[in-house]
């Protein structure tokens, strides 16, 4: 059994590409005021919260951890603007003890008929196969999507 996986999840939205592109690549901050499963995030190091070598510490709650605040590091490792692509590398606190390699990567695409589609694709390597692949994170990220969705199809 292989230790590395890649789960992708599409998620229809209202808010159109441009503005969940904004949002991620300009505006990272205000995420932790639009959904409840985010409890809060700072900036751990540098001074800019969308630069490479800038590292942001959260702290959210997965669905799969009976409502446990969990935390991690974070850091973004690539941003692909012609794709409205980035790529986030998570580390340490609550994931090291299973993961070598976890990462997010976003996607918006724009929709002719209307909002956009958000493909949301976790790559991970586990660190044992007793470790279960990382199906709370994709539910996290898709109840993290329509909370935002709210609040920017309104703004």
């Amino acid at each position: 059994m292989t230790l590395a996986g890649k789960i992708t999840s599409e998620i229809g939205v209202h808010a159109t590409a441009a503005k969940w592109f904004n949002l991620f690549s300009t505006q990272l901050h205000h995420v932790q005021n639009l959904s409840d499963r985010v409890h809060g995030t700072k900036l751990h190091r540098g001074e800019d919260w969308h630069h490479t070598d800038s590292i942001k510490h959260w702290t959210y709650t997965i669905q799969r951890t009976e409502g446990k605040v969990t935390t991690c590091l974070e850091s973004i490792e690539s941003v692909d603007e012609a794709n409205k692509r980035i790529t986030y590398k998570l580390f340490d606190g609550d994931l090291d003890p299973q993961f070598k390699l976890f990462k997010f990567i976003f996607q918006t695409i724009h929709k002719n008929s209307g909002g956009a589609i958000i493909i949301w694709t976790v790559e991970y390597e586990r660190v044992s196969e007793e470790v279960d692949p990382p199906y709370g994170y994709v539910e996290y990220l898709h109840t993290f999507t329509r909370h935002i969705d709210a609040h920017l199809r309104i703004a």
